[in-house]
């Protein structure tokens, strides 16, 4: 039912995860992520709890495999969990006994990606090919060109109705966080779109928070 890529971006300290699911609203319930700490994606049959923490034993400093295998040795239905670890140094994955059709999981430099009900394990494994061609892009196009790869590459067994990506830097607040709760026909397309007309104003909308002063116009009737 989902399809995932998490990477990290040493140049900018960037973490950030998109994806995409056959369930509605999937970026409301899976992606997890702390600035200068990891991200953590929980899917298949998902506990959104695992994300918050798997993300407080990682800014504790255990490594990515030791914190998810200690949440996974306490939680009593792993075997229907499917979750993605990413720190700056490594990355882990846990795919219980029981996720859900076609899955498979492949990790890269600064990159994990994973997925069920898929239509071929060729799909996670094109999502880690793409996002690594090109480091010298920014993590979200990269991680948009994942997800797209992914799709490409056959997606979900079934049609795609939901997507999202999140983007964390060094600010308290993520400094992406687009979503397409449903769409009937290319929920990855409206995201992709999304993100073209966010990317040129984002740095905008930072400067704006930090320092209002510095801003540029808001762009909008009364503040030409």
């Amino acid at each position: 039912m989902t399809f995932s890529i998490a990477g990290f971006c040493p140049r900018s300290g960037q973490y950030g995860i998109a994806l995409s699911s056959s369930s509605i609203a999937v970026a409301a319930r899976c992606p997890w992520l702390m600035s200068g700490v990891g991200a953590v994606s929980s899917q298949n049959v998902t506990l959104p709890a695992l994300g918050p923490k798997i993300l407080a034993r990682l800014a504790q400093g255990e490594n990515a495999p030791d914190a998810l295998a200690a949440e996974m040795a306490a939680e009593p239905f792993a075997d229907w969990r499917q979750v993605t670890v990413l720190n700056s140094k490594q990355s882990a994955v846990w795919s219980g006994a029981h996720t859900l059709g076609t899955h498979h999981h492949c990790q890269g430099l600064n990159c994990v990606a994973a997925g069920n009900m898929l239509a071929s394990p060729t799909v996670i494994e094109a999502m880690v090919r793409v996002f690594c061609r090109d480091p010298q892009q920014s993590l979200g196009d990269r991680l948009i060109a994942a997800l797209q790869a992914g799709l490409q590459e056959g997606g979900e067994a079934g049609p795609v109705y939901s997507a999202g990506m999140k983007v964390v830097s060094s600010e308290s607040w993520p400094l992406t966080d687009l979503r397409v709760d449903w769409h009937e026909q290319d929920a990855i397309g409206e995201l992709a779109r999304l993100w073209q007309r966010w990317q040129p104003q984002s740095e905008a909308y930072l400067t704006r928070a930090i320092n209002p002063v510095d801003a540029p116009s808001y762009g909008v009737p009364g503040d030409e």
